[in-house]
């Protein structure tokens, strides 16, 4: 059996939002998501300074070991971001997973839903692992909810897995936020 690979995709699109490849053009979008201190404050810390976030997105262009998306409404109005990185095996982290203020609250789960079927139905993984703030109670009590275990914590975090059969459950349980098929675009 193959080790699935973390790939960038151009598009993946579901119901009602599109996770689009992140690029140098989203750098003023993700510079103020994460520099708005009601909506960053569990996110690690990213510098106010356009040109910085325009050389990250330059680097993050030439990897191939992570997917950066904008989260984004199927006519283009951007509204977060999330970001699949850090395979280990048959396992995969998500995070930088932020919403604008006024995103509609179904973009949230879509969007989670989203990262699912792409890591499992088109990469190939079969879990996930992700930190979580402790003080971020909506986001740890939201991946709870959604089947994620608790496998330890630190300080200031929480660790998580989610196994394979969690994840399959909870996509069902939750069906209606995904089309039958999501089209994914490279």
């Amino acid at each position: 059996m193959s080790v699935p690979v973390l790939r960038k995709a151009r598009i993946v699109r579901g119901r009602s939002i599109v996770l689009r490849n992140a690029t140098t053009t989203d750098a003023a979008f993700i510079v103020a998501l994460r520099t708005d201190e009601s909506r960053s404050q569990h996110v690690s810390k990213t510098s106010p300074a356009l040109s910085d976030q325009e050389a990250w997105l330059l680097r993050y262009a030439t990897r191939s070991d992570e997917a950066y998306f904008i989260i984004e409404s199927q006519t283009g109005e951007a509204w977060g971001t999330v970001r699949l990185y850090d395979a280990m095996g048959d396992s995969f982290c998500w995070g930088s997973w932020i919403m604008k203020s006024g995103a509609p609250s179904m973009a949230a789960i879509e969007s989670a839903m989203l990262v699912y079927s792409y890591a499992l139905d088109h990469l190939g993984f079969a879990q996930a692992h992700f930190q979580v703030r402790k003080d971020n109670e909506r986001v740890w009590m939201f991946h709870e909810r959604f089947g994620a275990a608790r496998v330890a914590e630190r300080d200031d975090e929480y660790d998580y897995s989610i196994s394979h059969s969690a994840i399959r459950k909870s996509m069902q349980r939750y069906s209606r936020y995904l089309p039958e098929h999501v089209a994914v675009e490279n």
